[in-house]
């Protein structure tokens, strides 16, 4: 356990590097305001916490840095968030789709940093079907689900179909499935083939089929923006490899679904320092994350990914309030 004075002398030296980025040497901290130690207590109590790990001392300079484990104890036990207002813009009630890219990029342009949201995942369902004939054989799904996203696809039949068959099939569909979820859908379809007409079963079966793989796919997105912020971050710029490692990072999306996943688990915001997740390996990254609510109901995740030698406290309040946001667009009753 740390006693209090090495607490705040750990807790200045955290401060100081994040807002400065340059090693933080004894006769830096012993001017600190309300430090009151003399260089040579100082000296000594940098070199215990340098001995439990919770700093360095950088080859090319006498300063000391914060270890992510320094970063970690200072995060949890010293941080103290400023709850000043934030120009935050509002994110208008649209489609799902641009609600999540509204808020991706909202979060990198707060942060300065990189922006991830996961789009909502809730039971897939529709609320409107319809088939236009595009050729022989060859037809475009157009589906609208219950929150308002739109989407298409086209689909090869085995035979072809005239346009007032398909008006019968989407109209069917409409009357009867509009509202359940595919996987209700599916149910009721099995239950009802043999009382129905084939082409309109097939119809059917095709866009529960698109429908499925559409909604699913989009459940699975995560939006990233602001990848190139990284390099500006001087963290960053000096080494190629670690940022080239980091844009690996946000290509290979599944990773991040992972990560983001683990975060949707808890309450409040959470803070993954220097490879901490175990998603994001890298002693040089930070991630701030956030779950958000849609009706009441937890759906997805959020959150800021930046280097550790970040202001944590602002960088909380980011992510809390995007993911209020997002919740309360997302919530919005659908015209």
């Amino acid at each position: 356990m740390l006693d209090d004075r090495a607490k705040l002398l750990l807790k200045t030296l955290v401060e100081r590097y994040i807002a400065d980025g340059t090693p933080v040497g004894s006769r830096t901290l012993s001017r600190a305001p309300g430090l009151e130690l003399s260089p040579a207590t100082i000296r000594n109590v940098m070199a215990d916490l340098e001995d439990l790990g919770l700093i360095a001392s950088p080859h090319t300079s006498a300063g000391r840095v914060p270890t992510a484990r320094g970063y970690r104890l200072f995060v949890d036990t010293m941080l103290t968030a400023q709850r000043t207002q934030l120009a935050a813009p509002s994110l208008p009630a649209d489609q799902p789709q641009k609600v999540i890219a509204n808020a991706a990029q909202m979060l990198s342009n707060l942060s300065q940093f990189v922006g991830v949201v996961m789009a909502p995942r809730r039971a897939a369902a529709f609320r409107q079907v319809e088939f236009l004939r595009l050729s022989e054989r060859r037809l475009l799904v157009i589906l609208v689900s219950t929150d308002g996203d739109v989407q298409n696809r086209v689909i090869f039949t085995d035979r072809d179909y005239s346009q007032s068959e398909l008006v019968e099939a989407a109209n069917y569909l409409n009357a009867h499935y509009s509202g359940l979820s595919m996987e209700q859908v599916r149910d009721q379809l099995q239950s009802e083939m043999e009382t129905l007409r084939s082409e309109i079963a097939t119809l059917m079966q095709a866009a529960v089929q698109v429908s499925t793989e559409a909604m699913s796919a989009a459940q699975d997105d995560v939006v990233v923006a602001g990848e190139r912020n990284l390099l500006a971050v001087s963290d960053f710029s000096s080494d190629m490899s670690q940022l080239r490692r980091a844009f690996e990072l946000f290509e290979q999306k599944a990773q991040l679904l992972r990560l983001l996943d683990v975060s949707s688990k808890a309450e409040g915001v959470r803070i993954f320092i220097g490879g901490e997740s175990q998603v994001v390996p890298f002693e040089e990254l930070s991630v701030v994350s956030a779950s958000y609510e849609v009706d009441g109901e937890v759906v997805g995740t959020l959150g800021v990914i930046g280097p550790t030698r970040m202001h944590y406290d602002r960088m909380i309040q980011i992510v809390d309030i995007t993911a209020r946001l997002v919740g309360n667009a997302l919530s919005q009753p659908k015209g």
